[in-house]
């Protein structure tokens, strides 16, 4: 599970993370005092003439203090707070004493450079708010001093003429500077806890890859024994050589799945659909197919009727299945038909799958042969014997069997389902053309159908011309 968000400050190492921001902004302001303030003398030279030399000394002297700091913090571990401290108040004390010796209209001017200096510093200092009222107090402190010891304007005049507008600016900065810090703070903690959960995410997107890829392969694994499983097409193109088998899993594996078998002179087919799709469908059509073959080719039993009451019986059996409430009712549903090789009789029983036939003579009509309405498993109705039926084939005539997946695919222009009508009308299509191309075509279908819409269940479509 992910670590939850509470107390997330505590779970990242926010403060190096602002250090080394504080420490980069630190470093450009310095860098910003040690070229200005020097250059600032020509001002003092017009403006001060009489004290130039005086403040040029000053600046030079603050402005070698915050050069040195610049090329010793890393060597001396000077913290990043210390590092910006001696520019900014060694500035402000140089400007206390510049101050002092100033007339109205030269102390106007300075008041607004002074203002400009705060602003502009304020916008790349990172400490808390502590270090800019200690800059801040120093500074006052100093002006009080310097004023009263050399200034020959009045506390009136200081006030009025800058003195108030920069101490106004200056709890502004104070203000400004640490609602910036706490900002930054949150920032620099929602980025890191975003980088930290995005690694979470990342090493648990990486396990669950890895599981779903043992999953997929287990799955692949059992679609080959599923495969393995069902009857070889050899022995479908010897018994049904004009047959097509269009079968499309919705899954790796499949719910549904075709049998056929030969014993003695009857050759039986079966388009089967059991409970689910996927691997729970997959597990039951294994023991559907290893039942139809125990059934007819073990113990013989080749009445159409007779295999689906045995085949029935066998599930509830081996599922140890009692009716009982909120019980799985696992099974599956059925088309069966049985050929006789001798003669064009066709036997067909269903539970609830229907048989489709096409006669030669009339093929633009579509007869259709119920399945009883009952699964191949636990009925909580009322059960009964399945249903046998015989039919009189001729030459030519073509039947259908099939599972529900084809008819209830959702998509075309409307996006609702197929529907048996809908397949019926479009099997009387194409009924001129052989099976194999029957095959090409009812696939071709299908994915126009279908188009972006997801498949919905397994798919599996049986034609067989006599």
């Amino acid at each position: 599970m992910l670590k939850p968000l509470a107390n997330i400050s505590d779970r990242v190492d926010w403060q190096s993370e602002l250090s080394r921001i504080a420490t980069r902004h630190h470093v450009i302001v310095c860098w910003v005092a040690i070229i200005l303030n020097p250059i600032w003398f020509v001002a003092d030279y017009f403006t001060i003439p009489l004290y130039w030399k005086t403040f040029f000394v000053v600046r030079i002297a603050v402005t070698a203090l915050t050069l040195l700091a610049v090329l010793l913090y890393k060597k001396i571990n000077i913290s990043t707070e210390l590092l910006i401290l001696i520019p900014f108040l060694g500035i402000s004390l140089q400007n206390a004493y510049m101050w002092s010796v100033m007339d109205v209209p030269m102390l106007q001017k300075h008041a607004f450079a002074y203002i400009a200096l705060f602003i502009g510093a304020g916008m790349l200092v990172l400490w808390k708010p502590t270090w800019t009222i200690g800059v801040v107090g120093l500074s006052l402190i100093a002006n009080i001093f310097f004023l009263r010891t050399n200034s020959l304007l009045s506390t009136q005049e200081i006030l009025i003429n800058g003195g108030m507008l920069v101490v106004t600016v200056a709890v502004i900065s104070v203000v400004l500077i640490h609602a910036r810090y706490v900002l930054t703070k949150k920032e620099i903690i929602a980025r890191l806890a975003l980088a930290e959960i995005n690694k979470e995410l990342e090493i648990k997107n990486n396990i669950i890859e890895e599981k779903n890829k043992d999953i997929t392969a287990s799955i692949s694994y059992a679609k080959r024994i599923q495969e393995a499983m069902l009857p070889e097409m050899d022995l479908k193109y010897r018994l049904f050589p004009n047959a097509f088998i269009y079968y499309q899993p919705r899954d790796i594996v499949s719910g549904d799945f075709y049998w056929f078998a030969e014993k003695g002179n009857k050759k039986i087919i079966a388009a089967v659909d059991c409970t689910g799709h996927g691997v729970p469908g997959a597990f039951m059509s294994m023991i559907g197919n290893a039942m139809l073959n125990e059934i007819v080719l073990e113990k013989g039993i080749i009445r159409a009727s007779d295999i689906l009451n045995h085949l029935r019986e066998d599930i509830i059996k081996s599922l140890k299945q009692t009716g009982a409430q909120g019980e799985q009712k696992d099974g599956m549903d059925i088309s069966l038909c049985v050929f006789d090789k001798n003669d064009s009789k066709l036997e067909f029983s269903g539970a609830n799958n229907p048989l489709w036939i096409v006669a030669h003579e009339n093929p633009s009509t579509l007869k259709e042969i119920k399945g009883d309405k009952q699964p191949i498993g636990i009925y909580t109705g009322n059960p009964t014997p399945f249903t046998h039926h015989e039919v009189q084939l001729s030459k030519g005539d073509c039947i259908y069997i099939f599972t529900d997946g084809f008819a209830d695919q959702m998509g075309g222009e409307t996006g609702k389902k197929f529907k048996s009508k809908t397949m019926k009308e479009f099997l009387l299509t194409i009924q001129h053309i052989p099976m194999r191309e029957q095959e090409t075509v009812i696939s071709k279908l299908f994915a126009d159908l279908k188009g972006t819409c997801d498949q919905t269940d397994d798919i599996l479509v049986i034609g067989i011309a006599v």
